[in-house]
């Protein structure tokens, strides 16, 4: 990680933003979004009943392990000090609770303890969050948080005390700060942008985000409260306005591949989402641009490198009588030595729907025992070796991918065709470098498509809905101006 410093002059905080690298387990738990955009569609926020009668807030709440970028805060007096993730597609502000005692996820992260604080406000209040494969339980609280040096005071978070997910357990961050609009934010508390506002803490009513694509710079990132800083962007920035308040979202009015329109954005919108790292958008959409980068999934990918690397190999060492059981490890690519089944690997890779285990290895592994066991197959039929080589190779394809079309050959970058966006009339390219991820996983690179796919129920006229994540962001400096419900984008410097 790398963390910049904090500074605050004349109404305008400048918070230097943490860099976390992704990594195998971060693109897995990304490609699982379906879920985490629903209240997009929803457009209110919604109450029910727990099982002692009491009212309880809910919100959805994303799964943040695909996100980069992170930054500090202190709650309380003295300041207790957390990481968290300032969230555009949120609302709400919720830290680990010293209350919380019997979640996992509560021990690996810091814990606010309002005991310790002198100007914490009881209220007691209790909240639901909910997401896709768990849940938060919580209350609400009050007290001062520090952000840069200014004091935003009696400001309302939750304390969660009950983390169910193992999400959390994983996550690098403690909590969320939400910078959405008050309009959906759980119990209608005010975030802490609005309080920021209210208490004349900020020059003017607009904070912007710059990210740093640079893995070996200093600085991971900067957030600005009140202002813009001029040495993160070129030329001027292009405005639209925001189309439905709760959300920072706008309208789309095309995606084009390599200049070309795909004839996918009919009334499209956009929100702009510094919560999640990657590029969501319609099936047909991203289908299209992972078509043109020929992105595969992981599985298929393996498979495809197995059978080109050594299919020859396996060839020759099935001939030579070798036990199949034992080939794979025998040139090095499983860890074991016939003590582990086939169909115990394949199963682990391509049925596994809840959890990753040293995804890297498991793939190459898997990929290498199904090359065997199908070439075994045709060998038995008296098949020719190239005609084996190229039925395995066809085989690949039809595997079942759990994490989709993400992984693209490296080795092709360069000829990839650059993406855009047009937004109030202006064309936003992103290059193949901004828009394709390397993840370095078991001393080995990846290189992992950008594009999610990702299609929202929307009521009419209300076209596809689409989300700007962090790699859009990384590329287009953007500021979100709340006194002018706009949002704008510049090139990033």
């Amino acid at each position: 990680m790398s963390v910049a410093i904090t500074s605050s002059s004349n109404g305008v905080v400048r918070l230097g933003l943490k860099k976390q690298s992704l990594g195998f387990n971060s693109i897995y738990a990304a490609t699982r979004i379906k879920g985490r955009y629903s209240t997009y569609a929803k457009g209110a926020v919604t109450t029910t009943q727990d099982s002692d009668d009491s009212e309880m807030n809910i919100i959805s709440l994303k799964n943040y392990l695909d996100v980069q970028y992170f930054g500090e805060i202190g709650i309380g007096s003295p300041p207790q000090n957390f990481t968290v993730i300032f969230d555009t597609g949120s609302s709400n502000l919720w830290i680990p609770s010293s209350h919380c005692h019997f979640s996992v996820a509560c021990f690996f992260h810091s814990r606010y303890n309002s005991s310790n604080s002198s100007t914490y406000t009881e209220i007691g209040k209790p909240c639901k969050i909910n997401y896709g494969s768990g849940m938060i339980l919580g209350f609400f609280s009050e007290d001062n948080i520090k952000v840069g040096d200014l004091v935003v005071k009696n400001q309302v978070f939750t304390e969660a005390t009950r983390e169910g997910s193992v999400v959390l357990s994983l996550a690098s961050f403690d909590g969320i700060l939400g910078l959405g609009f008050q309009d959906v934010s759980v119990g209608n508390v005010a975030p802490l942008w609005h309080s920021m506002m209210q208490q004349s803490l900020v020059a003017q009513k607009v904070f912007s985000f710059w990210f740093n694509k640079d893995p070996m710079a200093s600085e991971g990132g900067e957030l600005v409260f009140g202002g813009v800083d001029p040495k993160h962007f070129k030329g001027q920035h292009t405005y639209v306005p925001v189309t439905q308040k709760g959300y920072w979202q706008i309208d789309l009015e095309d995606f084009l591949v390599a200049d070309q329109s795909t004839g996918c954005c009919i009334n499209c919108t956009a929100i702009v989402d510094s919560g999640t790292a990657f590029i969501a958008g319609p099936f047909d959409a991203v289908k299209k641009i992972n078509d043109a980068i020929e992105a595969k999934g992981f599985v298929s990918m393996e498979c495809k490198k197995a059978v080109s690397q050594y299919g020859d190999l396996i060839w020759q060492l099935l001939l030579s009588g070798l036990q199949p059981d034992k080939l794979c490890s025998s040139i090095g690519l499983c860890s074991f030595n016939g003590t582990q089944h086939l169909s115990d690997s394949i199963k682990m890779v391509v049925e596994q729907k809840g959890e990753t285990h040293n995804v890297g290895q498991d793939l190459v592994c898997a990929a290498c025992e199904l090359t065997v066991a199908w070439m075994r197959t045709e060998m038995m039929q008296k098949k020719t070796r190239g005609k084996v080589i190229e039925y395995v190779n066809k085989l690949c394809d039809t595997l079942p991918n759990p994490t989709t079309q993400l992984a693209v050959d490296c080795t092709k970058i360069p000829s990839m065709p650059t993406v855009s966006f047009v937004i109030g009339n202006k064309s936003f390219h992103l290059t193949p470098d901004q828009y394709i991820l390397k993840v370095e996983q078991d001393m080995a690179t990846f290189c992992i498509s950008g594009f999610i796919p990702l299609d929202v129920p929307v009521s009419p006229p209300q076209g596809p809905l689409w989300i700007l994540g962090g790699i859009f962001m990384e590329a287009y400096h953007t500021v979100f101006d709340f006194g002018n419900l706009r949002v704008g984008f510049a090139e990033a410097a």
